[in-house]
C-alpha cells in the first residue's frame, strides 16, 4: 500500500512538471517567407498564383489584418522571435543581435527547446544580409536551436553576374531580378524545402519527442531570382501593373510618410516596373511551390494532426503603391503581413479573423497551444481565443513603428533637439476601420485613413475638421500604445551599441 502511494505521488509530481506526455504535445512547423506582401490568392490578389499557400489557408485561420512591429527585417524578426517590441529588445536596425541588448531573454524557439522540444532552423529566421549571407548562420542566435541548416543554391553561388540591378554592384537592398534557367532543386529555397522534407521524415520516426521546426525561405526578397520555367511564364510582362509615381501622392501626405523612397527608383521606366512586378510575382510562386513541398512532407509522414502550422512573412512590401518600393513605410502595404495558423483540434478549416493582430502575438499563442512555459515579460496577446472563435476581438489593434532621419538608433519617441540630422519615429495604430499615424508625435505630420471607404490609403483625413474627434481619440490611443512598447516600469532597459535606450517621453496630444 505504501509503495502504491509513493508511485501515485511520483505520478502526480511528473504530471505537474510535464503537463502532457511527449507524444501528446503538439509539434510546431513555423514557415516564414521574406519581404512578402499580401500578393497571395488567399488574400484576394487575382493575379497571384499561390495554390499551396491557398490550400494551407483553407485548413485553418487566415488573419486578414496582421501586422509587423517594424517594417524592416532585423527589427521585425527579432521582435517576433523574442515576443518584445523593438523598443524593449533594443533591435532597431538590421545586423543587430538581441543577445547584445537583452542577453538573458528566452527566445520563442529557445523556450520550446528548454521544454524538451527538438528545435531546428533551416534557412532564414533571424536577420541575414541577402544574398551575401545565404549559406551562413547570418545574424542568428545559436541558443535558439539544436540544429541549423544553411543551404546555398545557384542564386547565391553562380548567378550573381547575370542579375539585373538598378544599382550596379548591389542586389539585396536594391531592385534586382533574374529569370534563372535552373530548376527549383538548384535554388536555395528549393534546397531548404528538401532539407525540411528530410528533417520531417526523421521527426516522424521519433514521435516520443516533439519538434519545433522553423523553415525560413529567402524569396521573394531581392534579388527576385526564380526559375524562368514555369514561374516567369505565369506572369506575362505586358499584363503587369504600373503604379503611379511618388509625386502623384496627395499634398496632405507628410514627407516622412514617403521617406522610404530611394533615388534609384528615378531610373524606373514603365517597362522596368513591369519587369520588376513580373519577377516579384514569379519569386512568390516559386516560394509557394516550396511551401507546398514542406506541408506535403508533413502530411505524408503522418504529422498533420499533431502539428501546429504557422505561415507568415517578416513585413509587407511595396511594389509601386504610393510610388514606393520595398519596405520601411507605415502604409498598409509595408506594415501588413500574411498570417495563417492551423492548430489541429482548435481551428476550423476556412476560418477568417478580421480583428487586427500583431507578430508579437505568435510567441504567447504557440506557447499556450503547446503547453510551453513562456517568459512573463512577453508583450503580445495569445491568439488562442481568436483561433477558437474568429469573431473574438482580442486587443483590437496593432501598432507598427519605423524610424526616419539620422543620428543614434535610440528608441526615444521625443525629439533630440540638440543634434542635427536627428532621428525620429513614426507610430501607426491599426484598428478594424482606421489607420492613424503620428510622425514625431505629430510634429512631422499625421495621417488618418478610413479603410472602410479608402483601403488604398489615398486620402489623408487627419486635417479634416469632420474627423477631429476621431483624430483626438486615436492620437491618445497611439501614444498610449507607443508607451507600451517600452519595458515595463522597473525593468532594466536594453542596451544597444549607442548605450542604454531612452525611456519614452511622450507629450499629451
Amino acid at each position: 500500500m505504501r509503495l502504491i502511494s509513493r508511485l501515485c505521488l511520483a505520478a502526480l509530481l511528473c504530471a505537474a512538471v510535464f503537463p502532457a506526455a511527449a507524444q501528446e504535445r503538439k509539434n510546431v512547423l513555423f514557415i516564414i517567407s521574406d519581404d512578402l506582401n499580401n500578393y497571395l490568392g488567399c488574400y484576394g490578389d487575382p493575379r497571384a498564383k499561390t495554390p499551396n499557400i491557398d490550400k494551407l489557408a483553407a485548413r485553418g485561420v487566415r488573419f486578414e489584418r496582421s501586422y509587423c512591429t517594424f517594417p524592416l527585417c532585423g527589427p521585425s524578426r527579432n521582435s517576433m522571435l523574442t515576443g518584445l517590441y523593438p523598443n524593449s529588445n533594443g533591435i532597431l536596425t538590421n545586423s543587430q543581435i538581441f543577445r547584445q541588448s537583452i542577453p538573458s531573454h528566452i527566445s520563442l524557439p529557445q523556450a520550446f527547446r528548454q521544454n524538451g522540444y527538438f528545435a531546428a532552423r533551416i534557412g532564414k529566421l533571424y536577420h541575414y544580409n541577402v544574398p551575401k549571407s545565404i549559406g551562413t548562420d547570418g545574424h542568428d542566435d545559436p541558443g535558439s536551436w539544436e540544429m541549423e541548416i544553411n543551404p546555398a543554391g545557384v542564386d547565391r553561388l553562380e548567378e550573381e553576374p547575370e542579375i539585373f540591378t538598378l544599382t550596379p554592384g548591389q542586389f539585396g537592398g536594391t531592385l534586382s531580378w533574374y529569370a534563372s534557367p535552373k530548376s527549383d532543386a538548384h535554388h536555395t529555397d528549393g534546397m531548404i524545402a528538401s532539407e525540411a522534407e528530410w528533417v520531417l521524415e526523421r521527426c516522424a520516426k521519433k514521435k516520443d519527442r516533439p519538434f519545433f521546426l522553423a523553415v525560413g525561405f529567402f524569396r521573394p526578397h531581392t534579388p527576385y531570382v526564380a526559375p524562368e520555367t514555369p514561374y516567369f511564364g505565369w506572369y506575362p510582362e505586358a499584363e503587369m501593373p504600373v503604379h503611379p509615381t511618388v509625386d502623384q501622392n496627395p499634398p496632405e501626405v507628410p514627407a516622412a510618410a514617403l521617406g522610404s523612397y530611394k533615388k534609384e527608383q528615378d531610373k524606373l521606366t514603365d517597362e522596368l516596373r513591369r519587369r520588376c512586378a513580373q519577377s516579384y510575382y514569379a519569386s512568390i510562386s516559386f516560394m509557394d511551390a516550396q511551401v507546398g513541398r514542406v506541408v506535403e512532407a508533413l502530411d505524408k509522414n503522418g504529422l498533420a494532426e499533431s502539428t501546429v502550422i504557422v505561415f507568415t512573412s517578416d513585413h509587407g512590401y511595396h511594389m509601386g503603391e504610393h510610388g514606393l518600393y520595398q519596405k520601411m513605410s507605415l502604409f498598409e502595404g509595408s506594415a501588413r503581413v500574411p498570417l495563417l495558423i492551423v492548430a489541429p483540434g482548435v481551428t476550423k478549416p476556412g476560418s477568417v479573423a478580421a480583428t487586427p493582430v500583431s507578430h508579437l502575438d505568435l510567441y504567447p499563442t504557440l506557447a499556450e497551444l503547446c503547453g510551453v512555459k513562456a517568459p512573463a515579460n512577453l508583450q503580445g496577446q495569445s491568439l488562442v481565443p481568436i483561433l477558437k472563435d474568429p469573431q473574438e476581438k482580442g486587443r483590437g489593434w496593432a501598432i507598427t513603428q519605423v524610424s526616419r532621419g539620422g543620428g543614434p538608433a535610440r528608441a526615444t519617441v521625443s525629439r533630440d533637439k540638440g543634434s542635427e540630422g536627428r532621428r525620429f519615429f513614426g507610430y501607426s495604430l491599426r484598428t478594424p476601420r482606421w489607420r492613424y499615424t503620428e510622425w514625431d508625435e505629430g510634429r512631422e505630420g499625421s495621417e488618418l485613413y478610413d479603410h472602410d471607404a479608402d483601403p488604398g490609403e489615398l486620402k489623408n483625413l487627419a486635417a479634416d475638421p469632420a474627423h477631429a474627434a476621431t483624430v483626438a481619440e486615436l492620437s491618445e490611443k497611439v501614444r498610449a500604445a507607443a508607451k507600451g512598447t517600452f519595458p515595463a516600469e522597473g525593468v532594466t532597459p536594453p542596451v544597444n551599441k549607442e548605450g542604454p535606450l531612452w525611456a519614452p517621453n511622450l507629450t499629451d496630444p
